[in-house]
């Protein structure tokens, strides 16, 4: 097939053009164990809650530039980008804020004290990850602050690779460079695995260029006492911020370092550790830096010592205790520190494929004497082997970051009298199988309230923000999915969120952030082998974000699945459209990323 006849056909069209017999070099679907939102590993298909998984493979990261990438397959995600590549990019979720989203990286925090804006500031590249999972919807009980509309979890690549060296590069328009690569090695018993990342762009628009650099170790050990993990990362990300920040040639640059140990003390206890700093360099007008000049460095420790006991064959109760420390200089926001403990319980009483119930409880402690209690209930019931019946409901909490608290610019002005947001989140769901597997489908209705959410307010065009609780935020929606194995080496599926707001708000004042939420979003997906060796995947996203104008974009990659050299291509917004996901942010047009893949492996 004529690769430009293929890429100018839209993904319903696709699926028939398709040989009728391809060969099966589509990874198989595997039963997938997730960690997120649950205590204990346990099958996908088992979770209470709405859970999405993807395992970050070889073949996915020549067809993913980066985890977001990923993470828009999915549409109760919002991307909020302000540049390819991951540069500033908010996530929500079911509608959340972008400081009500928590990240994870192998268990550990990464949400930074000092604004929402620097959560993904990823401290890694997609070489060193080996799966991504996200929970939709409160997981404060599990996690503590920060997870009031879901929770993004990045899990680490922990697996012995034998001897294993990639390298690949690309170029693109808009100036685009990319290199990557990683060097693993080791037995079943110790393993290092070593990724580097760097993407450069002079960018689709002037002073839109960026440079990303990110590096990680990765070392495990497994031994009589457990397994150890050792996890060192570190980014930096400079990049011309035009118009990010109002109409200004601003610039920025985030550095980004992580570090984290993670230790098994026998079959049911394990002890974690973690660090991570990030710096903020802001420019107000890249070419007059004495006029307006920010600096920020936050840092923050953490540890947590977990255990899990059976209480017969089907229940399983699991507690721990954590603590958290984080720190901000900065000469805009001051110095600032605070700390806080956490103790939490959860009973799980389970029976695979039959039924399943966790009740949990979650205190926490903060400086100051706050005090916040996050209680989670959920239950799944299987109706029969097809139908699964689950629900949930659960309290969730968010601390105010520094920026809410102090910051001040002629525009801005925070509120160091803010209050913590709190919100009940309420679910109810079906999941249903069918042909062995190979047809499945999710609906789940979904409803938060919550109080005292954070946001900026002010009553006129001439008036400064600021920031302010507000009470009686409800959102409520609907997710809707459906996928199918259509053939051993095709995929297709579709997902659609609707949502919609409602605020309890003083007549005559406007809010800064919380109604930027889409209240429909649509994703198609296709992904399979095109060709005899080419695997491929589709992507057809429509979003109507409330108070805009609705707009659709396109994406498609392919990449050689397997041999020695593995040449690739990625192509964005094949449809050109003219969108912004932040307001006033122009996203770029129709962009292309070709390049190649050099792979040696040895034996196992």
């Amino acid at each position: 097939m004529d690769l430009w006849i293929f890429l100018l056909i839209p993904l319903p069209l696709q699926v028939g053009l398709l040989p009728p017999t391809l060969p099966q070099t589509l990874e198989p679907r595997r039963e997938t164990v997730i960690v997120t939102g649950t205590f204990e590993p346990i099958p996908l298909e088992e979770a209470d809650r709405a859970v999405r998984a993807w395992d970050v493979s070889p073949q996915q990261r020549l067809l993913s530039n980066t985890v977001v990438d990923l993470l828009r397959l999915d549409s109760s995600v919002d991307i909020r980008a302000r540049a390819p590549g991951a540069i500033q990019t908010d996530v929500s979720i079911r509608g959340g804020g972008f400081g009500q989203t928590l990240v994870l990286l192998n268990g550990l925090r990464l949400n930074d004290a000092q604004s929402g804006h620097h959560s993904m500031n990823l401290p890694l590249p997609i070489d060193a990850v080996s799966r991504l999972e996200v929970l939709k919807g409160t997981g404060s009980a599990f996690y503590g602050s920060d997870a009031v509309g879901g929770v993004i979890h990045l899990i680490p690549e922990t697996r012995s690779p034998g001897l294993e060296f990639r390298l690949r590069g690309a170029a693109g328009n808009f100036g685009t460079q990319q290199q990557a690569g990683s060097l693993g090695f080791g037995t079943a018993k110790l393993g290092q695995r070593f990724s580097f990342s760097r993407d450069f762009s002079t960018g689709f628009q002037p002073n839109r260029d960026y440079r990303n650099l990110a590096l990680s170790s990765s070392t495990w050990l497994r031994t009589p006492l457990g397994n150890t993990d050792v996890l060192l990362a570190n980014a930096d990300r400079p990049f011309g911020a035009q118009g990010f920040y109002g109409n200004f040639p601003s610039w920025e640059r985030t550095r980004t370092w992580f570090a984290s140990l993670r230790q098994e003390l026998g079959a049911r206890t394990e002890a974690a550790f973690g660090f991570r700093r990030n710096t903020d360099l802001f420019v107000l007008e890249r070419y007059n830096p004495a006029r307006y000049t920010n600096r920020h460095a936050t840092e923050s420790y953490q540890g947590a010592v977990r255990r899990r006991d059976a209480l017969a064959s089907a229940a399983t109760l699991s507690y721990g205790a954590e603590y958290y420390h984080d720190t901000i200089a900065s000469s805009n926001l001051g110095r600032h520190q605070r700390d806080r403990g956490a103790a939490y319980a959860a009973l799980d009483l389970r029976q695979l494929r039959r039924f399943s119930f966790t009740l949990a409880a979650r205190q926490e402690f903060f400086t100051g004497g706050i005090r916040q209690f996050s209680p989670t209930a959920s239950a799944g019931f299987w109706a029969n082997s097809h139908l699964k019946l689950r629900a949930g409901v659960g309290h969730a909490f968010r601390l105010p970051t520094y920026t809410d608290l102090y910051y001040s610019d002629p525009a801005n002005r925070g509120n160091p009298d803010l209050r913590p947001e709190s919100a009940w989140s309420y679910e109810v769901g079906l999941d249903w199988n069918a042909a062995r597997g190979r047809l499945q489908g999710d609906v789940t209705v979904f409803h938060r309230r919550e109080q005292d959410g954070i946001d900026y307010i002010r009553r006129s065009f001439n008036e400064i923000w600021r920031a302010a609780n507000l009470t009686r935020l409800q959102f409520t929606g609907l997710e809707a999915a459906l996928r199918a194995q259509l053939r051993p080496a095709q995929r297709i599926g579709f997902a659609y969120t609707a949502l919609r707001g409602a605020q309890n708000i003083e007549s005559g004042l406007f809010s800064k952030y919380v109604f930027n939420y889409p209240k429909h979003s649509l994703v198609g997906t296709w992904e399979g082998t095109a060709g005899r060796y080419v695997a491929a995947r589709s992507r057809f996203g429509v979003l109507d974000r409330r108070g805009r104008s609705a707009y659709a974009v396109w994406d498609l990659s392919a990449a050689r699945a397997g041999g020695r050299l593995r040449p690739f291509a990625q192509f964005t917004n094949l449809s050109d459209a003219r969108y912004q996901e932040i307001l006033g942010v122009d996203m770029p047009g129709r962009g292309v990323l070709a390049g190649i893949e050099i792979v040696f492996a040895g034996a196992r």
